[in-house]
């Protein structure tokens, strides 16, 4: 009787819950209402190529999977960008550019000085999601730098309490996991304010939850967070 009991625990340990990036799913607070609203208000931006900065785990992706979803666009990792597929990349007149020269620091500087060129000329929308913005990029082509520079931000910001919160329950949520308040509260006070943070800590409690074979409490949570610090 203890192997059916002992499969579907492994696979839950060997599988990462799946994101949702539908729009009903999103969680907005003051951190992040800018970026929200310019995705829901295309195509009256402000210019039609935009970066979208923000820290690891802010909601870029989400917010782009939203606006791509919206504008009929492609998503495309900066690394993978080259000159000879910029055509093809603009193709549907809406592209998203996935992580900037800031994280990915051997971009092709031509490519993406063309796919700006590009866009212009067709009047193409882009947006460019980055953890910092352009004008801060180790940029060696000098009118790319130049271009990138001009571009309009629209900022994500750390959460607030009430935006933590949500993201913390969100996230244990995905995982098919029931946690109380007290535990809720118990993170949020030792816990980097960050959503990275929040990842990484759900994920290692939803770990050794299974590994250990018990629910994940707040008396889990001090032992692993108190081992942690020690």
């Amino acid at each position: 009787m203890g192997l059916p009991d002992a499969v579907p625990r492994q696979l839950a340990f060997a599988l990462d819950p799946r994101e949702n990036f539908s729009r009903e799913d999103f969680l907005c607070g003051p951190g992040n209402a800018a970026a929200l609203d310019l995705v829901d208000t295309w195509p009256n931006w402000p210019a039609r190529t935009i970066a979208l900065i923000g820290p690891e785990g802010s909601g870029k992706s989400h917010l782009a999977a939203i606006w791509a979803a919206a504008a009929g666009g492609r998503r495309l990792a900066s690394r993978g960008l080259d000159e000879a597929a910029v055509p093809a990349a603009l193709s549907t007149g809406a592209l998203v550019i996935e992580r900037g020269t800031d994280e990915l620091p051997d971009v092709d500087e031509r490519a993406m000085f063309h796919l700006l060129n590009l866009a212009q000329e067709q009047r193409a929308f882009l947006l460019i999601t980055a953890r910092t913005a352009p004008a801060g990029w180790p940029i060696g082509l000098p009118d790319l730098s130049s271009r990138l520079r001009a571009l309009p931000v629209v900022a994500l910001a750390a959460p607030d309490d009430a935006m933590l919160r949500a993201v913390l329950v969100k996230l244990f949520a995905d995982r098919q996991l029931a946690v109380d308040d007290g535990l809720i509260g118990y993170l949020m006070v030792r816990i980097e304010r960050s959503f990275a943070a929040a990842r990484a800590v759900v994920a290692e409690l939803d770990r050794e939850a299974l590994r250990r074979q018990r629910p994940v409490t707040r008396a889990l949570a001090s032992e692993i967070l108190g081992s942690a610090a020690s």
